[in-house]
Formats: C-alpha cells, sequence, structure tokens
C-alpha cells in the first residue's frame, strides 16, 4: 500500500558520508590486533609478578599452572555437568526475564501513569541487594535450579524493561505524525513503526541483561547450590585448587563472553539497517 511505502521510506537511516577504505580496514581489524598483544602483556605481567615477588601459588598460581588446570577441567566429564547446569540456569532465566522486561517495558512505555504508580516499587526489587536475599530464594525455590532461575531472571528483568521504556518513548514524533497522516491502524503502527523504532534499545538491554543473567546464577550457585560452576568454584576453594579456581574463573569469563557476543551479533540481522549493527563499516 502507499503508506507502507511512505513509513519505510521515512524510516529508512540515513548514511551520510562513507568511510574511506583505510580507514574501515583498520576499524574492522583493529580489534583483533590489539586483544591478543594487550592480552599477552598481561600474561606477561602476571608472570612476571609471580617470579619476582616468589608468591605463594595458594595466593596467586602462574599462568601456565592455570592453562593446565584449565585443560584438566575441560577434560573432565564433571565439567560439562557443572557447565549445562550453569548455561541452563542462565539462558531459562534469561528468557524469563526478556518476557518479562519486554511486556512491562511496552506497557510502561506507553502508560506512563502506570509507571509513575509502579516505579517506585520496581526500583525497590533492584537497589535490594541480591546476595542478602539469595537465602530468601533458596528457601521459597529450593536448593535446585528453581532459585537460580529466578535470581538470572531478576537480575535481566530491569535492563530490559528500562530500555525497551526508552525505546517505546524516542519514538520521532514526525514518524508518529506520519502514520496519523496516513490513517494507519494500532497494529500497523506497532509492527511499522514502534517495533522497528524501539529494537536498537530493545536490543542493547538484552545484551546487558544476558550479562547479568550469567551474573545472577552463578552468585546463586556460589551462595546455595552444589552444581554449577559457582558451586564449582566454591568446592575448589575449599579444597586450596587456586589454580583450579583461577580455571573456573577464566573458563566463566569465556562463557559470559560468548553469549554476549552471540546476542551482539545478533543486531546485523535483526536490525542491519541502523548504524549500531555495524553492517556499513
Amino acid at each position: 500500500m502507499a503508506y507502507r511505502v511512505e513509513v519505510v521510506g521515512a524510516l529508512e537511516h540515513e548514511t551520510g558520508g562513507q568511510p574511506s577504505s583505510g580507514q574501515s580496514f583498520l576499524a574492522r581489524w583493529l580489534l583483533w590486533i590489539t586483544t591478543p598483544l594487550i592480552l599477552a602483556a598481561l600474561l606477561a605481567a602476571w608472570k612476571a609478578y609471580v617470579v619476582l615477588t616468589d608468591v605463594s601459588v595458594l595466593i596467586l598460581p602462574p599462568p601456565e599452572q592455570v592453562a593446565a588446570a584449565t585443560v584438566r577441567l575441560l577434560s573432565s566429564p564433571f565439567f560439562y555437568e557443572h557447565l549445562s547446569i550453569t548455561l541452563y540456569e542462565t539462558l531459562v532465566g534469561f528468557a524469563l526475564g526478556c518476557l518479562a522486561g519486554i511486556t512491562f517495558g511496552v506497557v510502561l512505555g506507553k502508560l506512563r501513569a502506570l509507571e509513575r504508580i509502579l516505579s517506585p516499587f520496581i526500583v525497590a526489587t533492584q537497589v535490594i541487594p541480591k546476595v542478602a536475599v539469595v537465602p530468601l530464594f533458596i528457601l521459597w525455590f529450593g536448593f535446585g535450579p528453581n532459585s537460580k532461575i529466578f535470581m538470572a531472571a531478576l537480575l535481566s528483568f530491569f535492563p530490559l524493561m528500562q530500555n525497551t521504556i526508552l525505546g517505546i518513548r524516542s519514538i520521532d514524533r514526525g514518524h508518529q505524525d506520519l502514520m496519523t497522516v496516513v490513517q494507519a491502524s494500532r497494529w500497523q503502527r506497532l509492527w511499522l513503526l514502534e517495533i522497528p523504532s524501539s529494537l536498537p534499545y530493545v536490543l542493547t538491554g538484552i545484551e546487558l541483561a544476558i550479562v547479568f543473567a550469567i551474573t545472577g546464577a552463578v552468585v546463586g550457585e556460589y551462595l546455595g547450590g552444589d552444581r554449577g560452576l559457582g558451586a564449582l568454584a566454591v568446592i575448589t576453594l575449599a579444597a586450596l585448587r587456586t589454580d583450579a579456581l583461577f580455571a573456573t574463573v577464566f573458563i566463566l569469563t569465556v562463557l559470559g563472553f560468548l553469549l554476549y557476543a552471540v546476542v551482539a551479533a545478533s543486531r546485523r540481522f535483526v536490525i542491519p539497517w541502523h548504524e549500531s549493527s555495524g553492517v556499513s563499516d
């Protein structure tokens, strides 16, 4: 229809000036060049500190000892049981947090009066130290994965809801007027304007939510669980296996980075027209 062509044309991204080929190449490959160099420098500084200060391996093991412990962990069957449990708790909690965060964000973004009424209660759920309420979650949901899922969902809910509200309220006024001029229905307004305009903000909230979700799951395991990578960290600490503890933390870091990278990469497919997707770089 005519109004669809007008709306899509109005929502297209204005690219402006394009960077030169040399600048584009440098921007694309700079991360792959600097990251290994920085990591190598950090490992060298770590090794030098251990050698020069003669610090105990119970406090700070050398990098090669942590690498060997990481290999042993990755070759142990029980490790993958812990890993699968943490992944399950993180992803289920993340999914629940996304569902609740986006739903509440859309509703509160459209109903400002309702947001003012509920805002103190929503903020109260976030300012309470989560570590302090983990025992309550364990009491209510047990020592199993349910308490960790709830913790992951709770931590991922707030940033996603806030970003969704921001996205709904950041829709260009001119685009809204255009929808009114072409007499678009509520469904057409939602599909052609509100969803595309708010998606960059929602995806930013999702990127934050996946990081908070894995943090919530691991903290829950650390404080009240016998399975999962958080519980594995407690076990290695109790056994004074500092190298295995460092290895567990390293694997958690890589896992969190991979989950974040997967979510961040979805921008290229979900909003290729937006500058934040990096498609035009």
